[in-house]
């Protein structure tokens, strides 16, 4: 008997060291797996909040304009804790207020029946003017971004060269004397001209390939002023709102519609979204 009870208490001994044994180490995986989560702030929690201080940021993006669209690319040098250089490249289209699009004429197809119509164009468009612009830029730290959920706010003041670039706009329109269909831009021929207004004579536009091989060259200069609102996580991303005006001059006239005057000064205001990245020279 008293070796049963002997043997009892070896087995409950035995199986409350093993039950310690489990517990103990179950603690310490959870103590681990603490350990690795704090490490992981440790390591983030200076990249999500204090001062952006990155000596490189570099991002693209595209602003809606007043007056057309534009797309970009940015690359920054930090200048000082609250100054970043910036060059700028920018490609534009501008358009006209008075831009009207139409739909093509109607056009059978085959025996099937099946009916499609012409390309759609602008009604009274002469040309197209697209914009490559190229300057530097200075952003200024007017409120700093404090932690993971606040917002970096930079004023900025911009300027550069622009090249502008006409287009001529082609349309298909029919041929009075042969009653076929022709392609022909704004004054090619004073023939065709009256085709622009004149909607029974449009079938439709040419497309957009149509026209690049006679760009003609206004070189000219731009420059903007603005705010810019960085609401990224992390410091080391850029995710930024800019809300601003622009203004542009050319050395000659700029002719966008049949019906209006060209003209050398354009002013617009904007919102545009950017994305990129921001890292340290090694």
């Amino acid at each position: 008997m008293k070796k049963l009870h002997l043997s009892l208490l070896l087995l409950i001994v035995a199986v409350g060291l093993h039950a310690q044994d489990s517990t103990s180490a179950k603690l310490s995986k959870k103590e681990e797996r603490e350990q690795r989560k704090l490490k992981r702030i440790s390591l983030f929690k200076p990249l999500e909040e204090g001062e952006v201080l990155q000596d490189r940021e570099f991002s693209i993006g595209a602003r809606l304009n007043t007056d057309g669209w534009s797309g970009f690319f940015e690359l920054g040098y930090r200048k000082s804790r609250t100054t970043v250089n910036y060059f700028q490249f920018e490609f534009a289209e501008k358009k006209d207020p008075k831009e009207d699009k139409k739909p093509g004429a109607l056009k059978d197809v085959d025996q099937w029946g099946f009916v499609y119509s012409e390309k759609p164009y602008i009604y009274g468009k002469q040309n197209n003017f697209y914009q490559a612009k190229l300057g530097v830029g200075q952003l200024r730290l007017i409120g700093g971004k404090g932690n993971k959920n606040g917002v970096l706010v930079n004023a900025f003041y911009y300027g550069g060269v622009s090249i502008g670039m006409l287009k001529p706009y082609y349309l298909n329109v029919v041929d009075p004397n042969t009653g076929r269909s022709v392609q022909v831009k704004y004054g090619q021929d004073a023939l065709y001209d009256q085709a622009f207004k004149d909607r029974g004579s449009i079938i439709g536009g040419a497309g957009f390939g149509k026209g690049w091989g006679e760009l003609s060259i206004t070189p000219g200069l731009h420059a903007k002023t603005g705010l810019r609102f960085d609401w990224a996580r992390f410091n080391e991303v850029v995710s930024a709102l800019e809300v601003g005006v622009n203004a542009e001059y050319y050395t000659k006239n700029i002719p966008i519609m049949v019906d209006t005057d060209g003209k050398k000064f354009f002013f617009n205001a904007y919102i545009a979204f950017q994305f990129g990245k921001r890292w340290d020279k090694k």
